[in-house]
């Protein structure tokens, strides 16, 4: 079923609630198009940001009416990348959703691999931004080094040393004093997520499946990413190699945000998923 449980910065924040879960998400966009945007890591939820993602978004609204998802409301103590998956795909059932498109960002393109190989009639298009088929320990250390911040109790460490990683050097400078800002709202209990989430990461490894997933696939990567390396967007690549309508693009000077920082990302999006 789904209710109203409130509304973020004038977009309506709905609940999906499926036999193993609740699950927030929100809507914009009139288009006959479905996609289904499955947001990276982050140390507070997306839905605070609800108008802010459907302005950065607007230009796809016409096309589209786009669906983004939160993790689980509530999150148990071991939560997978797996365990993601089938929850979202549940949510995206729920909701009574099929032939969808979905964009996955960072973790989120984790989700949507994963949704993918196990749902191959779900999925109509898949778009995986500055992602990963594999997070073994060594792909893991830099995100263990945010944990170990949040499990201090250090917002501010948190919140800077993510940015760093994930902008480029020029943009993280002019977003400091943000950041610092944004960090004085994290509440106990966004740690405690943001541990049980990047957690959730460790040992995925998804590149023995990925021949499982039937619909085009475009992986946007950076080579200057400093979180995932832009090894991981070739990985994906080098297991996909020679499927039909399969893409890939390398951005140079955007960072591992590069779905935030590049110009042109969104327009790349709306090429590949209207494509015939």
């Amino acid at each position: 079923m789904t209710d109203e449980s409130g509304k973020a910065s004038g977009i309506q924040i709905e609940t999906v609630t499926t036999d193993s879960c609740s699950m927030n998400y929100f809507k914009f966009g009139k288009g006959s198009q479905t996609l289904i945007m499955i947001p990276g890591l982050s140390v507070q939820s997306v839905m605070g940001s609800a108008e802010l993602v459907a302005s950065a978004y607007a230009p796809m609204s016409d096309d589209f009416t786009i669906y983004l998802f939160d993790r689980r409301s509530d999150l148990p103590a071991t939560y997978t990348v797996d365990d993601m998956a089938r929850d979202t795909a549940g949510a995206i059932r729920k909701l009574g959703l099929s032939n969808v498109d979905i964009f996955g960002a960072s973790q989120g393109g984790m989700i949507a691999m994963k949704i993918a190989i196990d749902n191959p009639d779900l999925v109509h298009k898949l778009v995986l931004g500055s992602t990963s088929a594999k997070i073994g320990d060594n792909e893991f250390d830099g995100v263990k080094a945010w944990v170990d911040l949040a499990r201090k109790g250090d917002a501010e460490a948190l919140y800077l040393a993510f940015g760093e990683a994930i902008y480029p050097t020029e943009i993280y400078e002019q977003s400091k004093d943000l950041l610092i800002q944004v960090a004085k709202t994290v509440t106990e209990e966004d740690m405690n997520r943001f541990v049980i989430l990047a957690e959730g990461m460790k040992g995925f490894d998804v590149t023995a499946d990925l021949n499982k997933i039937t619909c085009p696939v475009l992986v946007i990567g950076s080579s200057d990413d400093r979180v995932l390396g832009s090894e991981a967007s070739e990985l994906i690549s080098e297991c996909m190699k020679g499927k039909d309508g399969f893409e890939i693009y390398m951005y140079e000077g955007f960072g591992h945000a590069a779905y935030d920082t590049a110009p042109d990302y969104k327009d790349r999006l709306m090429k590949f998923l209207l494509s015939k």
